[in-house]
């Protein structure tokens, strides 16, 4: 729909409604997978049952930021395969991210087949190679991957690592080796678009490519008019002023309200809002955004923005400027087309925006916490992006802070990176300078205060855009940032946080039971013949640092539970609507690699069918070794953390769990023969931990 300039848009539709197809009952939405992530973009919004996203990286086990969190790794198999991510179970390894070359070559395992991934710098690293490249190059092309050259900083891949069985990511130099890495696994028989099949190095299509290198452009020409009664999806939304009038434009707001709802649920500075902390144009440049969902670029007269995530909505959307009355001149552009997906299978887009002038010492700042948002208890949806101020001030030292991502009331976040640039694809605080790619960016801000031409441009900012590797949530997304290495800058942020919500939970918490604890265990028939006593243990769960400037910041607290190299079995409720489930456990991480073999019965019946493998590689022992130089030898420095509580997850295949109010489950301990490096035993022999268990349902209403 075309819809000419106007401080209030307002789209009212009938009351119409997409439903389910009838017969067969509820089948979950098809989840893009692998390159259709990218082709099918248009399906951002759906639902994600069956699929789990992960963000695991080399940051400091301490909680500080020692070497800046680079070079921790689960484990030495030799000295040149260094292991920060070790996985078991069907999934796709979406993003990686290095600091430069460092680490490089890296080793790809995928399903025990090892691969050697390098960029053209790797060959003499003393000396490195401008205008590098991944190598293999075919495997490994542009825009699905950048190198410093482009980025002022990091290597950044964005190609689809399919893994049927597992994938071991190893380095081979340890000389600054930070990374962090984003992979999605999926129950067994989840609706997927393609299925999951082993890489191979097969370059990605050329079809995918040719859309990645479209960003910054009009990603939706086209538009019509959708008839009454039918939900639709804003597909675009373009906005221009005059160039002088840039800055005052950017100050203003874009409200979205959807379906009448009683807040709305985009609310955001619009500079902000489309990807950069200012619309100041410190050197005249044609684009500041030049992102897969968002782009603002000038020309001879007049600042361009747009917007093209897709938005659904089934009554009604409202659009709305404020504060831009007095710019003259301003345009709106808003094109949609008919919704063709289920109202149950979408969710509403939000732009959540938090303003944090004095970040409170000692604590992650929240920038998203989705519980009570827009009135609503519980969402289900995905975290699809971030566009954040990190300085108001021209201060690049507040980037050491992590980012920490917490779904479905986990209290180990599923998400932990390495740093504020890297989250916003650089490194080395991008050199200072400025750059834009499809999905990570830093647009806008001087490389100092000294180097500013103007208070605008004291105005850091920063985007992080998730697309393949977005990161699914059933009931509760909690979003954090450090400010600064260990939670201590005073700067002024701010952010707007990108997320698809349905209101209401798509994971149900059905149960729950405290192993140890003689009532809940004899509440749901365990069994562990070889399991130790009843444990009590005293930790923390990997946060930020304990302490700041001598004050407590994170307590230990008790727990209680057991540990077995046997079998253990339990009786779990579940929803008998539900469409598989997630089985969570609380557990001692300083048992390392904790392996087991996961079986499911029905309640009385010895018919044990096996659901996979569940696997947690490493422990709270760790290796630290940033190497001296760049071809310096491997370092061996044993690190053990107080943080032993940790929360794991299991995707239980909806073909063992539908129709069922409740299942046995067995867990069957299969250790791991490995060392913490050649010749080096783990502090703690391997057990299998469990302090609790907890049942959350996949629901689809």
């Amino acid at each position: 729909m075309r819809t000419p300039f106007a401080l209030c848009l307002f789209i009212a539709l009938g009351c119409g409604s997409v439903e389910p197809a009838a017969g067969g009952g509820i089948e979950p939405p098809v989840i893009p997978v692998a390159l259709d992530a990218y082709r099918q973009w248009d399906k951002w919004p759906l639902q994600r049952i069956g699929a789990r996203a992960y963000m695991r990286s080399t940051y400091d086990r301490k909680g500080g930021n020692e070497s800046a969190d680079a070079s921790h790794y689960l484990y030495q198999e030799s000295d040149e395969f260094n292991v920060p991510l070790d996985v078991e179970g069907p999934g796709i390894l979406y993003f990686a991210r290095y600091n430069h070359w460092h680490g490089s070559p890296w080793h790809y395992e995928v399903d025990g087949r090892d691969h050697i991934v390098q960029e053209s710098s790797s060959k003499d690293p003393n000396k490195p190679v401008e205008n590098s490249v991944f190598l293999p190059e075919a495997a490994f092309p542009s825009p699905l991957t950048f190198t410093w050259s482009q980025t002022k900083g990091a290597d950044l891949m964005w190609v689809p690592i399919p893994f049927e069985k597992s994938f071991r990511m190893a380095y081979t130099r340890t000389r600054y080796g930070t990374g962090y890495y984003i992979y999605h696994q999926y129950a067994r028989d989840a609706n997927l678009s393609q299925p999951i099949k082993s890489w191979n190095e097969v370059p990605p299509a050329q079809d995918v490519l040719d859309l990645i290198g479209r960003a910054g452009s009009n990603l939706f020409p086209g538009g019509e008019a959708p008839k009454a009664g039918v939900p639709g999806v804003v597909r675009a939304i373009e906005l221009s002023a005059p160039k002088d009038q840039a800055i005052a434009l950017g100050r203003g707001r874009i409200r979205i309200t959807w379906d009448d709802r009683a807040t709305p649920s985009v609310d955001a500075p619009i500079a902000l809002f489309f990807g950069a902390g200012t619309l100041y144009n410190r050197d005249g440049r044609e684009v500041l955004v030049k992102a897969f969902p968002m782009n603002i670029r000038f020309d001879a007269d007049r600042v361009h923005l747009a917007c093209y995530y897709p938005m659904p909505y089934f009554k009604s959307a409202k659009v709305e400027l404020v504060g831009v009355d007095s710019i003259p001149g301003v345009k709106l552009d808003v094109r949609s087309e008919p919704l063709r997906e289920p109202k149950n299978h979408v969710g509403y887009f939000h732009a959540t925006y938090v303003d944090v002038p004095q970040p409170v010492k000692g604590e992650d700042m929240v920038f998203l916490d989705t519980q009570g948002v827009e009135g609503g208890q519980d969402w289900s949806g995905s975290f699809v992006g971030m566009s954040w101020i990190f300085s108001h001030n021209a201060n690049l030292g507040t980037l050491e802070g992590d980012p920490r991502f917490f779904f479905d009331d986990s209290l180990t976040p599923q998400g932990q990176g390495t740093g504020t640039e890297e989250w916003g694809g650089g490194g080395d605080y991008w050199g200072g300078r400025n750059m834009t790619l499809p999905f990570a960016g830093h647009p806008c801000g001087a490389k100092g205060p000294k180097e500013s031409r103007d208070p605008e441009d004291l105005i850091e900012s920063a985007y992080r855009f998730l697309l393949a590797d977005l990161m699914p949530f059933g009931r509760r997304a909690k979003i954090h940032l450090e400010h600064g290495g260990t939670n201590t800058s005073a700067e002024h942020y701010e952010c707007v946080t990108y997320w698809y919500g349905s209101p209401g939970a798509a994971l149900v918490k059905t149960d729950e039971f405290q192993v140890g604890d003689e009532a809940s265990e004899k509440a749901h028939g365990y069994a562990s013949p070889d399991a130790s006593a009843p444990e009590e243990l005293a930790s923390r769960y990997e946060w930020g640092p304990d302490s700041i400037g001598g004050k407590e910041v994170y307590p230990a607290t008790t727990e209680r539970g057991r540990r077995t190299r046997g079998s253990s079995e339990f009786r779990l409720a579940l929803d008998p609507d539900n469409l598989g489930v997630l089985l969570r456990r609380k557990l001692d991480y300083s048992f390392p690699n904790q392996r087991a073999e996961v079986f499911v019965a029905d309640e009385g019946s010895t018919d044990w069918r096996s659901a996979g493998v569940w696997y947690l590689a490493g422990s709270n022992t760790c290796i630290y070794s940033d190497a001296k130089g760049e071809l310096g030898a491997t370092q061996h420095n044993v690190q053990t953390s107080n943080r032993r509580f940790r929360d794991d997850e299991f995707l239980v295949p909806r073909a063992l769990t539908k129709g069922r109010r409740a299942i046995r489950v067995r867990v069957k301990f299969a250790p791991v023969d490995r060392a913490l490096y050649p010749g080096h035993p783990y502090p703690v022999e391997p057990a299998w931990s469990e302090l609790r268990y907890t049942a959350y349902s996949w629901i689809l209403r």
